[in-house]
């Protein structure tokens, strides 16, 4: 199976091509960024596939969830759902929690992972995952010491933007693992090989209200 993963939801802009029969990464771009992820991302796309002659080679298309950045999280959604409707190709969804912790659990030496992504304000999205890959707890969006509490007091390894605000609140040495800002597009590509295809089209994963909301009376909109 020839897949495309894409992964935007985060501090990076990342797409990965993965041949799974033999295991073989094809193509891997990836660029850090915070933002600019909507101009990134096509010609991305393009580069790794070698044109739409590559595209019609891919059997399956990966995007990640969320949760992240709402921008973020909703561009990828929208490349990948453009792609998959014109190519009727089938498109799974897997959620950054997942993809951070993936490579960790693959050590396989049957420990815990978490993954604690900064959301900002003191909080952190988290879960946290057996050796299975198996999620213990919902995902969440929690302040950093709660976080901590629910690690526990057995150390677990962290992973992510918000490892290290879990690290601080909590009383127990947890292990902080390198890396994690953003997913492994190689990893993700092969989290969605193994998932099955849903029925619908994934949506986004936030966990939070966004930060800006609308103002809903007139008053409080600026006169210009």
């Amino acid at each position: 199976m020839r897949v495309l993963s894409l992964d935007t939801a985060l501090a990076a802009c990342s797409v990965a091509v993965l041949d799974t029969a033999a295991d073989a990464v094809l193509a891997r771009v990836s660029l850090p960024m915070d933002r600019g992820h909507a101009e990134a991302i096509m010609p991305m796309i393009d580069q790794a596939l070698g044109g739409s002659a590559g595209l019609q080679a891919v059997d399956r298309i990966v995007v990640t969830t969320g949760p992240g950045s709402f921008t973020g999280i909703r561009v990828g959604l929208a490349a990948a759902r453009g792609l998959a409707l014109a190519t009727g190709k089938p498109l799974v969804g897997v959620t950054t929690l997942i993809a951070l912790v993936a490579p960790i659990l693959a050590s396989g030496d049957g420990r815990a992972v978490a993954a604690a992504v900064d959301a900002r304000h003191g909080r952190v999205f988290f879960q946290i995952f057996g050796p299975s890959g198996l999620g213990l707890v919902p995902a969440r969006v929690l302040l950093a010491k709660d976080a901590a509490r629910m690690a526990g007091d057995g150390p677990v390894r962290l992973v992510g933007s918000g490892a290290q605000l879990v690290a601080d609140a909590s009383e127990t040495r947890h292990e902080i693992m390198p890396g994690g800002l953003a997913p492994d597009p190689v990893w993700l590509a092969r989290l969605g090989a193994a998932s099955p295809v849903p029925e619908r089209l994934p949506r986004p994963v936030y966990l939070r209200p966004p930060d800006v909301t609308k103002p809903t009376n007139p008053s409080q909109i600026a006169r210009v």
